[in-house]
């Protein structure tokens, strides 16, 4: 489909083609350009301000204003001053976001630890290179890369930095380009070395045994897990679980957190501590304190004394930063092209790229020593007869002839020629001759041993192998992240991580449930309720207890009490057909509160029956919210009742009919739609109103209300056998 002509000058065009021609460009530019590192371990910007402080004589020299470097890095990088310098910050050992920094300096530089330290302008700080950057350069002046021109075309820069071990392992790279990213994590100097050493020999080798998992610079703990990290190392995606480290002073009453994961910062778990002190859900915190100072990060918890400050702190390991996750997506520009690679392969391909970095090194001075040679070569004729190449000069008129006459006098070249003639007279003693003599030999075996070198590919690796071992001996480090096996952590579970305490649950006749700790109720005064509205069913339990609230459709819904969240006296609560989603005039007749399920549910309908389940038939083994067939609809629940053992109960009917029973004279029925047994009989349509216990219902002769067999009529009931207190009959 081509572009169309519309009205007002506009052109109608396929989204696809605007987005190849106009987008597509823009997103692999700044995948290419500027996110994605490259196999030497570095984005360009990076790169650019490297190579630009090596020109400025910043790797032997002294420091020099961050602001100098900044303004010659702009030769290279056009991106702006704050980039550069935002840039330059990261890669400092101030900043302590590297574990091998390649930027030694002096001034405030932040700290990758905090999110508000805020790092000094560039005229106030130095840096220089530090000395690791020396291997970064290695072979740099030898022709080991590719150079391009700048962006103005006024000078060259390098595509790659030939670095002389795997620095794309050894520092964290983070990156977002336009539609990927790039989040690779840092390892030990040492192991990677050691690593890359052993897959040289032996590509089939196990890395996870030699470099066991990542290490970060602000140190903390990694909760070990072979199989994820091993995951990690053959496709380059996992998460690494990385958690604080911390000290007790009992004595005090303190706990000091001394190292945080790498992908957090201090600020963000002060924020995360106090918004959980503020909600009430951490209740044995008094005070938190940031106390870094210049020996380093601390982070300072005032835990109150009745408190456990390991429970404490496996508390908010689950809840904030002081454990966080490390997500891995190795990343890699491999020939101008991303790929998320493993471990392996990364070296694989640095290994490969390395390869043909020395190869070029080794042609460069094998190019030069052929040069050499070639002189010498030339020398060596002349000196052969000597006297012979002092007439031709001497009997040479023009000084531009001399060249051209030594050349056919000795048959060499124009270089071999120049060369001769510029040797001063004080040289043509025998130890010079002899000394030139000599080298062609030492040169001759030199480029021998060169040319064998390009030709063995394990003689590469050789030197490969034995410049490794020199970095990992001269900057290696111990590990500064500690590995602490999954199964050695203790970790609290969600239900463990619920405070447990005694509480009341209110249910209103109009469906509000109110729930309310016991220590706020010993303050309450009297508890709202909406106007008409009462209080028709109180319990008492704890937090971590199953609630079951049966309604009049014969279901019944559970949920623990911790999901419903505690109540003022002065509010209504949670309203039930909401809290529930229940059906168009659905209400909750009935609430109960258990940890056990033990006993048993006393169901009374208003046909008669009576049934008795066990209060474990609503147990479940998955989390069920919602069980169908709860109970039986047969006919109308009149009341239900949770019993530990057997009571008296009293029945009474709308025929003012009453009667007394036991029961234990109801059996037990393990289905939950039991209809029951008959306790008291229908006379001319009559149904039961009321359910009660005998020692609430207000009785005072039982005796009269009890009969010898079930089931009974009941008997009239009588005003003379109530309480004063008592409801009027007609409410009985």
């Amino acid at each position: 489909m081509k572009k169309e002509q519309v009205p007002g000058h506009l052109h109608r065009q396929v989204i696809t083609e605007t987005l190849e021609k106009n987008y597509m460009p823009y997103a692999m530019s700044v995948i290419v350009s500027r996110a994605i590192p490259e196999i030497d371990g570095f984005k360009p910007s990076h790169r650019k301000l490297l190579y630009t402080m090596y020109k400025m004589g910043l790797l032997t020299g002294n420091r020099t204003k961050s602001a100098n470097v900044v303004g010659q890095t702009m030769k290279l990088n056009p991106h702006g001053d704050q980039a550069i310098y935002e840039t330059l910050v990261r890669l400092t050992r101030g900043n302590g976001a590297m574990l091998h920094p390649y930027i030694d300096s002096k001034g405030n530089f932040g700290r990758q630890y905090s999110r508000d330290m805020q790092y000094a302008a560039s005229r106030y700080t130095e840096v220089r290179l530090d000395k690791i950057c020396e291997e970064i350069f290695r072979g740099l002046d030898k022709n080991s890369v590719d150079f391009v021109d700048n962006y103005d075309g006024t000078m060259q820069e390098p595509i790659l930095l030939p670095a002389s071990f795997p620095t794309i392992l050894i520092n964290s790279n983070q990156g977002i380009a336009v539609g990927m990213a790039s989040n690779i994590c840092s390892f030990n100097l040492q192991e990677v070395c050691q690593a890359t050493i052993a897959y040289i020999r032996d590509p089939g080798v196990n890395l996870t045994d030699i470099m066991p998992a990542p290490d970060f610079s602000t140190g903390a703990e990694i909760i070990y897990n072979r199989r994820d990290i091993e995951q990690i190392y053959k496709t380059g995606r996992g998460s690494i679980r990385l958690r604080s480290v911390y000290e007790v002073d009992k004595k005090n009453g303190f706990i000091e957190i001394k190292e945080i994961p790498y992908s957090t910062t201090v600020e963000a778990i002060i924020d995360d501590i106090t918004a959980l002190v503020k909600s009430g859900r951490i209740k044995e915190i008094n005070d938190v304190r940031d106390e870094t100072d210049l020996n380093g990060l601390k982070l300072t918890l005032d835990y109150k004394k009745s408190a456990d400050p390991d429970a404490l702190m496996q508390k908010l390991f689950r809840l904030t930063n002081l454990q966080a996750n490390f997500s891995c997506n190795f990343n890699i520009l491999i020939n101008g092209m991303p790929r998320v690679l493993g471990v392996k392969a990364i070296l694989g391909e640095w290994l490969s790229w390395r390869r043909n970095c020395l190869r070029r090194e080794i042609g460069f001075d094998l190019e030069k020593k052929q040069e050499r040679l070639h002189l010498l070569k030339g020398l060596e004729k002349i000196l052969l007869d000597i006297d012979k190449a002092i007439r031709i000069i001497r009997g040479t008129e023009k000084e531009a002839d001399v060249i051209a006459n030594l050349m056919a006098g000795f048959d060499i070249d124009a270089v071999q020629a120049e060369f001769v003639a510029e040797i001063r007279l004080r040289q043509l003693n025998r130890q010079y001759i002899l000394q030139r003599i000599a080298d062609i030999q030492a040169l001759t075996d030199e480029i021998n041993d060169l040319q064998q070198t390009l030709e063995r590919r394990e003689r590469i690796d050789r030197l490969i192998i034995k410049q490794l071992e020199d970095v990992s001996k001269k900057y290696g480090r111990p590990r500064q992240t500690r590995l602490i096996h999954e199964a050695d952590v203790e970790e609290l579970s969600d239900h463990e991580m619920i405070e447990d305490y005694r509480l009341k649950f209110f249910l209103t006749e109009h469906g509000y449930l109110k729930k309310l700790p016991l220590t706020s109720l010993r303050s309450a005064g009297e508890l709202k309720t909406k106007e008409e509205d009462q209080i028709i069913q109180e319990l008492e339990g704890k937090n971590k207890s199953d609630l079951l609230l049966f309604s009049d459709r014969g279901l019944v819904y559970k949920l623990k009490s911790y999901d419903i969240k505690d109540h003022k006296p002065s509010e209504f609560g949670e309203y039930t057909p909401n809290l529930l989603e229940l059906e168009e005039d659905e209400r909750i007749l009935f609430v109960h509160l258990t940890e056990d399920y033990s006993g048993w549910l006393l169901l009374g309908f208003a046909n008669g029956k009576v049934a008795r389940i066990p209060l474990e038939a609503y147990q479940t083994k998955t989390n069920r919210k919602k069980l169908i067939n709860a109970f039986s609809v047969v006919s109308p629940l009149v009341n239900m009742y949770h019993l530990e053992e057997d009571e008296d109960f009293f029945l009474s009917s709308d025929t003012r009919k009453g009667l007394v029973f036991n029961s234990g004279s109801v059996p037990v029925k393990a289905t939950r739609t039991a209809q029951g047994v008959q306790i008291m009989l229908s006379r001319k349509g009559s149904q039961v109103i009321s359910l009660q216990r005998l020692s609430e219902s207000g009785i005072t002769e039982p005796k009269f209300y009890r009969t010898r067999t079930l089931p009974a009529v009941g008997s009239n009931i009588r005003e003379n056998t109530l309480e004063k207190r008592q409801l009027r009959l007609d409410e009985a």
